[in-house]
């Protein structure tokens, strides 16, 4: 997931279908909702320095990652989703039973031809590769069919992301989904909800963001989503000085910036549980206070993508510091 991917051209098949998916997206409203207002955009959306042309709100949409699928889920949107994919947890207990009526297209990215069945009309992902190699394809070539796209602008391209990722830009995406789809208030209303159950850690409490890796270890730098959560809780980044949204460093700097709290990553495939027990008997690490007082905190890896769970993410690190 964090890693980029390359762009694989169309094949000759692929461009036929293509072909009929305009006709299907220009001229098929089943499943649309005719009452539902138009996109109340004062001025086009410009996502990762791309305009997303949307004259009407979609009624097919496809989401390629769990971030995507749960903000979709969170206003409301199920009724206009053809489909989805990619999860790396489960969905929150508050949409399993709406998400488990929307098709899973794959496991991870579906194949152009998968997509091309359901002819969407909106293509929502939260990260870069969904339109890439591995992916189902460049953005410019769907937009070109008249399927609109749209990248969580934490997922951008390098060079469109937010230099520093903060909330607000989360709740910008929402605020652009929301607009796209004809329901801004549905926007407001989250938004106002997820800010009220934010709060702060007590102040200089030292944090080491440990995401994964045991030889060089990745941790959560200045600028991405683990920083942004960190910012919002109210505590000190140890490793804010690194650029970018994680970085490599060395067990030997995360011994000299001796930490108070170490968040562990919870993955299916990076337990939180192995990583504890990696610390507690790594020679560098086992006699840091943090690790012989156990000050750890866990945060599923579904947090750590720009979406709705970054709120529960603060108060899960605040709430444990308090």
């Amino acid at each position: 997931m964090r890693s980029p991917v390359s762009w694989r051209v169309f094949a000759p098949s692929i461009v036929v279908a293509l072909l009929v998916l305009t006709g299907c997206a220009s001229g098929d409203n089943s499943g649309r909702d005719d009452k539902a207002p138009a996109p109340s955009q004062a001025a086009p959306i410009t996502n990762c320095g791309t305009p997303v042309p949307v004259s009407k709100p979609p009624a097919k949409a496809v989401t390629m990652n769990q971030s995507a699928t749960e903000i979709m889920l969170a206003l409301g949107l199920q009724d206009r989703m053809a489909g989805t994919a990619y999860l790396d947890d489960k969905v929150l207990p508050d949409f399993a039973d709406a998400y488990g009526k929307i098709p899973v297209l794959a496991k991870e990215y579906p194949s152009k031809e998968k997509l091309l069945e359901t002819s969407p009309d909106f293509i929502y992902a939260s990260f870069s590769s969904a339109f890439g190699d591995e992916g189902v394809g460049d953005r410019a070539e769907w937009q070109k069919l008249g399927v609109g796209t749209y990248i969580s602008p934490a997922g951008c391209p390098k060079g469109s992301q937010p230099a520093k990722l903060g909330l607000d830009d989360v709740f910008g995406e929402i605020r652009d989904v929301a607009t796209l789809f004809g329901v801004p208030e549905r926007a407001e209303k989250l938004i106002t909800e997820q800010k009220s159950r934010l709060k702060k850690a007590p102040a200089a409490t030292k944090v080491l963001w440990w995401d994964g890796g045991s030889d060089a270890p990745s941790v959560g730098a200045c600028c991405g989503a683990p920083g942004m959560i960190m910012d919002a809780a109210g505590v000190t980044n140890v490793f804010a000085d690194v650029k970018g949204n994680w970085g490599d460093t060395s067990w030997e700097a995360v011994a000299e910036r001796n930490p108070d709290v170490i968040v562990l990553v919870d993955a299916s495939w990076d337990p939180a549980d192995k990583k504890e027990q990696f610390l507690e008997k790594n020679p560098t690490l086992k006699d840091l206070p943090a690790v012989q007082r156990k000050k750890y905190v866990v945060i599923p890896f579904s947090s750590t993508s720009a979406g709705v769970r970054n709120v529960s993410a603060v108060e899960d690190l605040a709430g444990a510091l308090s």
